[in-house]
């Protein structure tokens, strides 16, 4: 059982000597910008704010912390969705924002080394000069270190893979101050244990990631966008599967239920209507390559009755629509003010993604929710949000959510394809895994044996406090 110390004035000056004044704060305004992340899970305040520039200074912190048995919880962007980043037992909360800078680009080996506070956008922004991007793309500018705390993926991963597919290398700071590093800027690696994917995932809870080494991929010369639509959720995700087993190399192959096609349609000037729907995406080199796509791709969705197909490759349509799709939430926020949400995600292979469609539409019948689905199908993944206004209808969503949930297990998924497990999932951990948690649990009190690293995540309450 950990037992924590709040920090006292001796532990201040220790951090504000590692750190300098203007990078550490107690300000309630500070405190509260880090208390929560864009899930429903409660907001809780650490009681200072770090900001350490260099991973010596990062390690140093965990140092001071790991003495003085102080929790630290690490902070990226803040654009998770299940309390990943929030500071249950107070503490420092170690903000990587102002590590956030491009150390070297390998232009010649697909390769760039990033601080880990860097956001993936801002990235890929600055890649676009040598004609090269990082392909994982969760949406929200995350942070590179919160992309690999969580094995981030998105829509791009039926092509490109997630987080953990595209790193080589990382840095990381561990709870007892050391700095290692794990991987390598090779290809192929095939010596010692594979830290590097320990770390990857591990959401903060064996070590804070301060530097990595992503693999990068040449910006496609030919980006041909597909949407289509299905009078029934069955002839949709019955494409969906056709299309994955067509051998088609899509690069981005997304589920949009009815209720949320219909809301994105009349929130951004797009003509889907209230069907289920699918946007696809195709990278190619050449434009015969994608025009050969496109046409097998037409004749799968004919064939399985799509009531409109439209494809196009116009830069300003495809923008128009992946920011449609990358905005659903806050653009379902804004339509629903009064109410919030319980979010889930789950992931299964994709041959049982009409099975646990099929389940989520009946769940949500049998419980009266007004839930919507969405989802990268392409990988098997699935998103369901639930608003609700009141106690009554909330408990109804965390029914629901746990009956998904187990479905999602039982058909050989996962209770996270991408959110990684924070609060909400922890309670899964051993219905998921087993006995191998207790492994699990093993390398957290090896690593971390004071317990100080974003305690409360990922593992069922007992293991903490």
């Amino acid at each position: 059982m950990s037992v924590y110390n709040p920090i006292n004035t001796a532990i201040l000056t220790q951090l504000t000597a590692v750190v300098s004044p203007a990078n550490i704060s107690t300000a309630e305004a500070e405190r509260q910008l880090r208390s929560h992340d864009m899930s429903q899970h409660a907001p809780c305040m650490s009681e200072v704010v770090v900001w350490p520039t260099t991973a010596q200074q990062a390690a140093d912190v965990l140092c001071i912390a790991n003495e003085n048995r102080v929790p630290v919880t690490a902070w990226g962007a803040g654009s998770s969705l299940e309390g990943n980043p929030i500071p249950l037992f107070g503490g420092i909360s170690l903000s990587m924002e102002r590590m956030n800078h491009i150390i070297e680009v390998h232009a010649n080996d697909f390769q760039v080394t990033v601080e880990a506070g860097l956001g993936y956008k801002d990235l890929n922004a600055k890649l676009a000069r040598y004609g090269l991007f990082f392909a994982p793309d969760p949406g929200a500018n995350a942070s590179i270190g919160g992309m690999l705390a969580n094995n981030a993926a998105g829509s791009r991963t039926v092509k490109y893979g997630a987080t953990k597919d595209n790193v080589l290398a990382i840095e990381v700071a561990l709870a007892d101050g050391r700095l290692i590093q794990t991987g390598a800027r090779s290809i192929k690696q095939a010596s010692g244990y594979d830290l590097l994917h320990l770390f990857i995932g591990s959401e903060g809870t064996l070590g804070v990631i301060t530097q990595a080494t992503l693999k990068l991929m040449p910006v496609p010369t030919v980006m041909s966008s597909v949407v289509a639509t299905f009078g029934t959720v069955a002839t949709a995700v019955e494409t969906v599967v056709a299309i994955r087993g067509s051998g088609l190399d899509v690069a981005a192959l997304e589920f949009i239920g009815a209720k949320s096609a219909a809301i994105l349609s009349r929130e951004h000037g797009l003509d889907w209507g209230e069907y289920p729907t699918l946007l696809m995406e195709i990278h190619a080199a050449h434009a015969e390559t994608a025009v050969l796509d496109i046409k097998l791709v037409r004749e799968i969705c004919e064939e399985l009755g799509a009531i409109r197909i439209h494809t196009t490759t116009d830069a300003a349509e495809r923008k128009q629509m992946w920011t449609a799709r990358h905005h659903n939430f806050e653009t379902k926020v804004r339509v629903f003010p009064d109410y919030k949400w319980q979010l889930m995600d789950i992931a299964v292979p994709i041959s049982a993604y009409p099975e646990l469609i099929a389940f989520i539409s009946q769940t949500l019948d049998f419980y009266g929710l007004e839930g919507m689905m969405i989802g990268h199908a392409g990988d098997g993944n699935l998103h369901v949000e639930m608003p609700y206004k009141d106690e009554v209808t909330r408990q109804s969503t965390l029914q629901a959510n746990d009956a998904i949930v187990d479905k999602a297990i039982a058909l050989d998924g996962t209770s996270s394809g991408e959110h990684g497990v924070g609060i909400g999932k922890a309670k899964f951990m051993d219905r998921e895994h087993g006995t191998a948690v207790a492994v699990m649990r093993e390398l957290k009190q090896t690593l971390d044996p004071k317990g100080i690293l974003n305690p409360g995540k990922i593992f069922p309450p007992k293991s903490e406090h």
